[in-house]
């Protein structure tokens, strides 16, 4: 005998807000300070004196929040945009493709294109030579250099030269000097991964093969920069979804304000740190302060607009799901980008401080991720 189901899919398009209005008012409140704490105390331990903050700490936070922000990419953006793209209640040529997904990886494309032209074009001005930055965990990783780079001879300077060979293959010729004289010698530097190879990370010393100029300098800021608002830009449109969630949220409002204070606190110690450890030109010390603070408020302000809407926001109708999804697409894919380009690869395999540092010190820096992204993923199965 065969068995039939039946699935019925709820499509109301209200919200299911169920009053407890002072309990929601306090959350604007609390996730706000959270929000605050989480984006401007790396900050305040990196750039002000009165802050006595160890390396440690600061070197914890930073890699734990980069985790925090690789998870949050793929488990609280890409996976509800494709939830609320794909959901039965929507209609037309939105259901014909998934398009999470694939506005996700045309994001990823645009975030590059951006960020190359920004570095070719020189968009942000000649102010790479008025930098400014300060990173506590420089310093740890620089006490904890690995054994080769401290047996290293203080006499000996390498002086490195490249001629082309007639088969096109470049020669490295070194210079070595020393009490004793000088001695020369011929080595290839075509093998990725030694030391004065420039061809292909991780064998080049500087993030995407930069050499150490004037010129290069003024690329790697603008890449910098521009990494930055991006990644301020994607945190940012996040948590204004997210506010507006939590307004019209019904009988799982409790689980969701919890999750979402420690959400938007890990979220922020992850901004906070690149805030914090970006070099800023001397005039614009201002920017790291005000783009914490952007999004410290972002959320509190969101869930104002949502309590103050709350009889009119539909988040159920298929405008505000397409919307919703959208833009969590983007963000997953602006997300995806600076998480495994910038925070990733940047940091662990084109830092010099990081390539310098022992292998004990590199594992410690990947354990801290592994722990904020583990702890973003296991609160979203809440939210």
């Amino acid at each position: 005998m065969a068995s039939s189901y039946t699935v019925e899919v709820d499509c109301d398009g209200g919200n299911d807000y169920d009053g407890r209005l002072g309990l929601r008012i306090s959350s604007i409140f609390v996730i706000g300070f959270g929000s605050m704490l989480g984006a401007l105390l790396p900050i305040a331990a990196a750039r002000t004196r009165r802050m006595r903050v160890p390396p440690l700490a600061f070197f914890i936070t930073k890699y734990f929040g980069s985790g925090v922000i690789i998870a949050t990419a793929f488990i609280h953006l890409l996976s509800p945009a494709n939830e609320a793209l794909n959901s039965p209640c929507l209609s037309g040529a939105i259901t014909d493709y998934d398009y999470a997904q694939g506005i996700a990886l045309m994001t990823i494309f645009v975030m590059f294109f951006i960020e190359l032209m920004a570095a070719r074009f020189d968009i942000f001005g000649h102010q790479a030579h008025d930098l400014e930055a300060s990173d506590p965990s420089k310093e740890l990783m620089k006490n904890g250099k690995s054994s080769s780079e401290k047996s290293v001879p203080p006499h000996t300077e390498h002086l490195h030269a490249h001629k082309d060979a007639s088969d096109g293959e470049g020669e490295e010729i070194t210079t070595t000097k020393s009490n004793n004289g000088a001695h020369l010698s011929k080595s290839r530097s075509s093998i990725p991964g030694r030391e004065g190879d420039f061809t292909y990370p991780p064998g080049g010393e500087d993030h995407l093969g930069h050499q150490r100029d004037h010129n290069d300098d003024d690329d790697h800021f603008a890449a910098q920069m521009t990494a930055i608002f991006i990644l301020e830009f994607g945190v940012v449109f996040h948590s204004i979804f997210i506010g507006l969630t939590l307004a019209v949220a019904g009988s799982n409002f409790i689980v969701l304000y919890i999750v979402l204070a420690f959400h938007q606190t890990f979220e922020g110690l992850g901004l906070g740190s690149r805030l914090a450890t970006a070099q800023w030109p001397k005039k614009k010390g201002w920017m790291p302060w005000a783009l914490g603070t952007l999004y410290g408020l972002t959320t509190p302000i969101a869930i104002a607009i949502g309590l103050g809407v709350r009889a009119t926001f539909t988040p159920g109708s298929q405008t505000t799901r397409i919307v919703n999804g959208v833009f969590d697409s983007i963000s997953a894919g602006i997300l995806i980008y600076t998480g495994l380009v910038e925070l990733m690869a940047h940091e662990f395999m084109f830092n010099p401080e990081m390539r310098k540092s022992s292998v004990k010190m590199m594992l410690f820096a990947f354990l801290c991720m592994c722990i904020g992204a583990g702890l973003m993923a296991l609160l979203g199965k809440w939210a």
